[in-house]
């Protein structure tokens, strides 16, 4: 018994040593983390850490000759952690920040709906001034802090539906892209949005210490887990800054647009949408409010015209339906038909041309009858078995010339226009129609609807005697990325190069000849082919068209201008175009007296339905 008592205290002075020792460990592991390790400290008096989104500086915007179009400004951003939001003066904060009471409550509400241990913000694009008041005093207020933004500046104030704008992200973008959290900008139109990606570049993290009193102590880990953000790319575009100016300028007070391509490249020169508006106007807090007001105006600024409107091309039809002609072998360049002016049937002339003129007489003096009959002749012609057969093959080559269809290049909303298929008028007709049902085709009027922009591209095609490159906004990418295969494709019309010469001498007659419907807007000094329309217009004044190129010899501008309700293509369009050529080539103007009457000329829209 003696020895069992023996054992039994033995092993009770085990278990105490045993205890003792994990004791006095504990007790060592408490000073080492309360004495010697300075990063317990860190933890009790710095007990946050916060996530700062880095974000990258977005990419700039040049035009082709590496003029600065958009650039950033620095803004900051009010964020909150609602969880961290504890025992702050709310009546100094809303003084300080200039709002209410309800108005901080709501937000704080939305904020903490969103996530109670995320940042989200709470008061956007702050300016530096008023930031550098109130960042003196935030550490008052802890679970609030700064992050740094930027916003898009536009130093020229052009192009504003070219350029577009960014805006806060909607619940569509966040859903679709797990990249944007709430609060973050995004593209809404024009090159902004198109090229979102490649502008935006790529958020970074950098993750700070805070202590209770609400003041950075410094990278947690030294940086260890932060990553820095990568900027976009900047990108440079076809436009010709001053050549967009001086369009804008020569809009002012008219309704309509200006497309102008390089069609050597199919890079857009100019593309100007009248009335336009300062695209500052669109930045900042104010975006909204004055979203509203341009939605609200009966003008529609915000409505690009180059794309987005659809007209009657008229009479800058007539070399589409000339080439056609010529292509399918109905016609030749020596081909006459008869017309006599007013009197002819069933499509009339507005004047007399001295009897039966040939294809390059007939652009010149714009004669309804020829183009008339040179559609009918060839959709009637035998090779093609029958009218109907016949349609489809000028229906084929319209789309081959860029008709009835959007390029899908870089330019966001392109409308496609009308070219009526044969189906639609099987269906209208009920089967039985001719030519003379559809006469109205072969002047440009009755259903065919064009874009300003597809004109231009007709123009180009004419210059280039054949061919086009699918007309893009896109030049050239900072960082040397190649430019869309799509974009740089050279696209054939199949319609061979020869009978480009009458179309283009018969162009070049519109400012030269005697009669030239434009004669009265030639360019000192420059060669250039073109082709007034005047376009019926059911609402109104009839609109004013106009396409050319120049120089003849080496084309390196070709253009289309449309004025809402101006009348006669000769008496806006025409005059505003060979402006906009003389501008490109020369530089600058040698017909002041032109360019003061375009400039200062207004057109009366009170009447227009």
């Amino acid at each position: 018994m003696r020895n069992t008592n023996k054992n039994l205290a033995a092993r009770q002075y085990v278990v105490i040593g045993v205890f003792a020792l994990i004791g006095v460990v504990y007790l060592l592991k408490l000073f080492s983390l309360q004495v010697l390790d300075k990063s317990w400290e860190r933890s009790a008096e710095n007990n946050v850490l916060r996530f700062v989104t880095q974000y990258p500086a977005r990419g700039k915007v040049f035009d082709r000759n590496g003029e600065l179009l958009v650039y950033n400004e620095a803004v900051y951003d009010l964020m909150v952690v609602p969880s961290q939001v504890k025992n702050i003066d709310t009546l100094e904060f809303c003084r300080l920040l200039g709002i209410s009471k309800d108005t901080y409550v709501e937000r704080f509400a939305k904020a903490s709906k969103y996530s109670k241990i995320k940042s989200s913000i709470f008061v956007s694009q702050i300016s530096k001034e008023d930031y550098a008041h109130i960042a003196e005093i935030l550490y008052r207020f802890p679970g609030f802090f700064f992050q740094t933004r930027t916003l898009r500046h536009y130093p020229n104030a052009i192009a504003a539906q070219t350029l577009g704008d960014i805006g806060e992200v909607d619940q569509a973008v966040l859903d679709a892209d797990p990249y944007y959290r709430l609060g973050d900008y995004v593209g809404k139109s024009g090159i902004e949005k198109f090229y979102e990606k490649e502008l935006r570049g790529r958020k970074g993290l950098k993750v700070v210490m805070v202590d209770v009193h609400n003041r950075e102590k410094g990278s947690y880990m030294d940086g260890l887990l932060d990553t820095l953000p990568s900027p976009g790319k900047d990108i440079y575009l076809g436009l010709d800054a001053p050549l967009q100016a001086y369009g804008e300028q020569l809009m002012q007070g008219k309704r309509g647009s200006i497309v102008a391509i390089d069609p050597k490249t199919g890079q857009i020169l100019a593309f100007v949408s009248s009335p336009t508006y300062d695209p500052n106007l669109l930045v900042g807090r104010v975006r909204g409010e004055h979203y509203a007001e341009l939605l609200r105006d009966d003008t529609k600024p915000l409505l690009n015209r180059a794309i987005l409107g659809t007209y009657p091309p008229g009479s800058t039809f007539k070399m589409v339906n000339g080439l056609i002609a010529l292509q399918s072998g109905s016609i030749t360049p020596a081909t006459q038909f008869h017309c006599n002016g007013p009197g002819s049937t069933p499509i009339r002339c507005t004047h007399f041309h001295g009897g039966s003129p040939d294809l390059a007489n007939a652009i010149e003096n714009s004669c309804n009858p020829y183009f008339y009959e040179a559609f009918k002749t060839t959709i009637n012609n035998p090779k093609f078995g029958g009218i109907k057969k016949g349609y489809e093959y000028w229906h084929q080559m319209t789309y081959k010339l860029g008709l009835g269809h959007p390029f899908n290049t870089d330019i966001p909303f392109e409308k496609s226009g009308n070219i009526p298929s044969r189906e639609y008028y099987d269906s209208m007709y009920r089967g039985s129609w001719n030519s003379v049902t559809v006469r109205s085709l072969g002047i440009g009027q009755g259903e065919i609807l064009v874009t300003p922009l597809q004109l231009a591209n007709i123009a180009a095609i004419i210059a280039n005697e054949g061919y086009y490159y699918p007309p893009h906004l896109i030049r050239a990418f900072g960082d040397s990325t190649a430019i869309p295969e799509n974009m740089t494709t050279r696209l054939e019309t199949d319609i061979e190069r020869r009978h480009f010469q009458v179309i283009k001498a018969g162009m070049r007659s519109v400012f030269e000849g005697a009669h030239g419907t434009a004669r009265g807007s030639k360019i000192p000094g420059v060669s250039a082919g073109g082709k007034t329309g005047t376009a019926q217009n059911p609402h109104g004044e009839n609109h004013s068209i106009f396409i050319a190129f120049a120089p003849v010899e080496d084309p390196q501008i070709a253009l289309s201008i449309i004025i809402e309700n101006g009348g006669y293509g000769s008496t806006w369009a025409a005059p505003i175009a060979s402006l906009m050529m003389e501008k490109y080539i020369k530089g600058y103007s040698e017909r002041p007296q032109v360019e003061k009457r375009m400039m200062e000329g207004v057109i009366n829209y009170s009447k227009v339905k």
